[in-house]
């Protein structure tokens, strides 16, 4: 049996198929009575909604959209992602909406994902993550008129989200690490050019000055391979640091395991901590240190910001809970 569609309950209605689209899609033009007349005649005759019919026509998608700068493999052993995406489907469940999640490979790509959205109005407004140095994708979905929420780790004035403090955390790691005597300090970060990363390099080289410690960073993806590969690199070296920070669990994890490889025992030779906390950081031999933070909150807080300016609502940012330091069996005295 053919579904119905809009034409047919025009000519039920004995109206225009336009009146019949504005009355099924909630928007004015026709009479409070005409609307009902309307949504009675579509539910008699069992019209479901086509979602791509109604976004060229204008309707609410009822999507949010979440481009993320990851491979596949990267989204499925990174707990910061999956966490966060749980936390924004959560938020967005609750109020029938769904989630377009698109993995790109750079900021171009997500320039074109959220263009073709805007275009074909796949989605009501997307959530922007890690956000850049100077972003460009800021000014690009003002252009569009799409509706955007930042998940920040600052503060932004022209744009509503969540921002999560990673200063405050940082330095309490930097004051644990002294504590335990340590003077040689790497920490293994994610790519260049994102705001969190600056904020935790500036910290970090900032308290390890203040204590005459040396702090050596260098640069990884957050994944297992390079921050293993990182990790050999450091330790290969005369001067090889007495702990090791790492701004993800995969990445500390692999970390671990090179230390094995090399004869060095943690804690009793080398310190490690994570900047995440997961699963796998509480299972392995010892425990990880680690930061601890609410991921699934973080994300529920951007998707209810990206919500209320959905409703017109003008919000400032709001802060989420910062994270703070879980001190396990990974770290010790140098």
């Amino acid at each position: 049996m053919r579904a119905a569609t809009m034409a047919d309950i025009a000519r039920r209605a004995g109206v225009s198929r336009i009146a019949v689209s504005y009355a099924l899609n909630g928007r004015p033009g026709v009479s409070a009575d005409l609307r009902q007349r309307i949504l009675g005649i579509a539910r008699e005759l069992g019209y479901r909604a086509n979602g791509p019919a109604l976004a060229l026509h204008g309707a609410a998608a009822h999507a949010i959209g979440l481009v993320l700068l990851r491979s596949s493999a990267a989204l499925t052993v990174e707990v910061f992602r999956r966490q966060l995406i749980a936390g924004i489907q959560a938020e967005l469940a609750g109020r029938g909406f769904g989630l377009a999640l698109q993995l790109v490979a750079d900021l171009e790509e997500e320039a074109q994902v959220h263009r073709r959205w805007s275009a074909e109005r796949r989605v009501d407004g997307v959530l922007i993550c890690d956000p850049r140095e100077d972003d460009p994708r800021l000014a690009a979905v003002r252009r569009l008129g799409l509706p955007a929420a930042l998940i920040a780790s600052t503060p932004d004035d022209g744009m509503p989200g969540a921002w999560c403090d990673d200063r405050g955390w940082t330095l309490e790691l930097v004051e644990h690490l002294a504590g335990l005597g340590h003077v040689r300090v790497a920490r293994v970060s994610g790519p260049a050019g994102m705001v969190h990363t600056r904020i935790r390099d500036d910290t970090m080289a900032r308290a390890c000055a203040e204590r005459g410690m040396t702090l050596t960073i260098v640069r990884a993806d957050y994944t297992g391979r390079e921050g293993a590969e990182r990790t050999r690199e450091l330790l290969r070296d005369r001067q090889r640091p007495t702990a090791i920070v790492y701004d993800n669990d995969v990445m500390a994890v692999a970390g671990l395991g090179v230390a094995g490889e090399l004869g060095l025992a943690v804690p009793a030779d080398l310190s490690v901590v994570a900047c995440e906390d997961s699963p796998l950081c509480q299972v392995v031999g010892p425990p990880l240190t680690v930061i601890r933070r609410d991921i699934a909150a973080y994300g529920g807080l951007a998707a209810a910001q990206l919500f209320a300016a959905l409703d017109g609502e003008v919000r400032a940012p709001v802060q989420a809970e910062s994270g703070r330091l879980e001190v396990r069996r990974s770290t010790g005295p140098a």
